[in-house]
C-alpha cells in the first residue's frame, strides 16, 4: 500500500468494523507484503505471557486474487490524507483547547474533534476511532469524551474521527454492505493529515491510535493495512477480529436488512469462504509490525473476552508484540477501573511515544 499527504514518510503499507455499544457488525480482506509504511524493519516482538489460556487460533492462507471489498484491496490502494484544517473552537479549559476540524482522506472529506494541550509543543498524537454509535443519531465527537480529556491533559494531541457518513463527513452510499471498511481507511488519513499538516503542535513522527469496541476492529485492519504508519496501537473490548461473528452477535439476531445485502452481495461464508477469509485481519496477522495492547473486561456481555484472547493469540502466533489485559470484573464500558486502565495505557503509549 502506497501512503500520500505525508511530509514526513514517503511510501508505505487498514478489521473493518463491526459495532460498538449498540449493534452493527463488519470486517476487512486478503493480503500481500509490500513495504511497510514508515520502517525499515519490524519493530521488535516477543510473546508476552497473557496469564490466560487463549482459544487455539482458527488460521487460513490468504487468498491469492484480492477481491474489491478486501483488505488486500485496501493494502493495494494509495491512501491520501491532508488538508487538516481547525474550524470552531468547541471549548477552551486550563489544559487544552478544543476545535471542530476536517481533513480529506481518499477523496473524501471527513469530520472530527481535535484536542490540542496548552503550552510549547510539538506534542505527540493519538487518533481515536470511536465504537458503534448509529450515524442518525450521532454527534460530532461522541463516543470517547473519557479519552479525548484525559488525553489532552496528559499532553497529547487528540483527533477523534466521525468516520464517513457521520456528522459533517461526507457520505459514502456503499460504505455498509462493504463491511464499513471505510472507516479503516478514514484512520490511516487522520494519520496522514496528523503527519502532513505543518502545526507546530503537533509531532507527525509520534503518533498512536486508540479504538474500543467497532473501534477496535478498525484498529486492527488499520494495522495489518497499513504496518508502520502508527508508533503504536490499544484497543478496548475490540469486537471479533471474523466479521461473520459480528454480524451473527449483532445484527442477525436483531433482523437487521443488511444482513441480506451483504451476503447477497459478497456471499455467506459457505458460499464465499475465501472473501471472509479476506476480510479478517487475522488472515493477515504477519503484517502486524506496531506494538498492540488490548485491553478487555472479564464481564463484558456485549463484545466477550474470548474474541480478544482469539485474536491475541494468533498475533502472538506470528511473532508479534501483543499484550492482552483482562480487567476482572469490568463491562463493555470500563467502569471503576477505567481509571486504572487508562494509566496502563498512558504508560504503555509513552514507551513508544515519548
Amino acid at each position: 500500500m502506497r501512503l500520500r499527504g505525508t511530509a514526513c514518510a514517503a511510501a508505505g503499507l487498514l478489521l473493518a468494523v463491526a459495532t460498538g455499544c449498540t449493534g452493527g457488525a463488519e470486517g476487512a480482506a486478503p493480503a500481500t507484503s509490500p513495504t511497510p509504511a514508515r520502517a525499515t524493519g519490524e519493530r521488535a516482538t516477543g510473546e508476552r505471557p497473557l496469564g490466560e489460556s487463549p482459544e487455539s487460533p482458527r488460521t487460513a492462507p490468504s487468498p491469492t486474487t484480492a477481491d474489491p471489498v478486501s483488505l488486500q484491496a485496501l493494502m493495494q490502494r494509495e491512501h491520501t490524507g491532508s488538508g487538516l484544517r481547525l474550524g470552531e473552537v468547541l471549548d477552551r479549559t486550563s489544559a487544552y483547547t478544543r476545535y471542530a476540524v476536517t481533513y480529506e482522506t481518499n477523496g473524501l472529506t471527513i469530520s472530527g474533534i481535535m484536542n490540542i494541550p496548552e503550552g510549547e509543543g510539538p506534542f505527540p498524537a493519538v487518533v481515536l476511532a470511536h465504537g458503534y454509535i448509529d450515524p442518525d443519531v450521532y454527534f460530532s465527537g461522541q463516543g470517547m469524551p473519557r479519552e479525548q480529556d484525559r488525553l489532552a491533559r496528559s499532553g497529547y494531541v487528540v483527533l477523534h474521527t466521525d468516520y464517513r457518513n457521520h456528522a459533517r463527513s461526507d457520505k459514502d452510499s456503499d460504505n455498509d454492505v462493504n463491511l464499513r471498511l471505510g472507516y479503516t481507511e478514514d484512520v490511516i488519513g487522520a494519520a496522514l493529515a496528523l503527519r502532513d499538516s505543518g502545526r507546530p503542535e503537533i509531532d507527525g513522527d509520534r503518533i498512536g491510535l486508540f479504538g474500543r469496541s467497532m473501534g477496535g476492529g478498525v484498529v486492527y485492519n488499520t494495522l495489518v493495512v497499513a504496518p508502520g504508519l502508527f508508533d503504536a496501537a490499544v484497543a478496548y473490548a475490540p469486537v471479533s477480529a471474523r466479521p461473520e461473528e459480528n454480524i451473527d452477535h449483532f445484527q442477525r439476531p436483531e433482523g437487521d436488512p443488511l444482513v441480506t445485502e451483504i451476503e447477497d452481495k459478497h456471499g455467506t461464508p459457505e458460499e464465499n469462504p475465501a472473501f471472509w477469509r479476506g476480510v479478517s485481519p487475522l488472515t493477515h496477522a504477519d503484517r502486524v509490525s506496531d506494538p498492540l495492547l488490548i485491553q478487555h473486561g472479564t464481564a463484558d456481555d456485549t463484545c466477550p473476552l474470548v474474541w480478544s484472547r482469539e485474536a491475541a493469540a494468533v498475533f502472538r502466533k506470528a511473532g508479534k508484540d501483543v499484550e492482552l489485559r483482562a480487567v476482572a470484573g469490568e463491562g463493555h464500558t470500563f467502569g471503576p477501573k477505567w481509571a486504572a486502565s487508562m494509566d496502563v495505557t498512558e504508560a504503555f503509549l509513552a514507551r513508544h511515544l515519548r
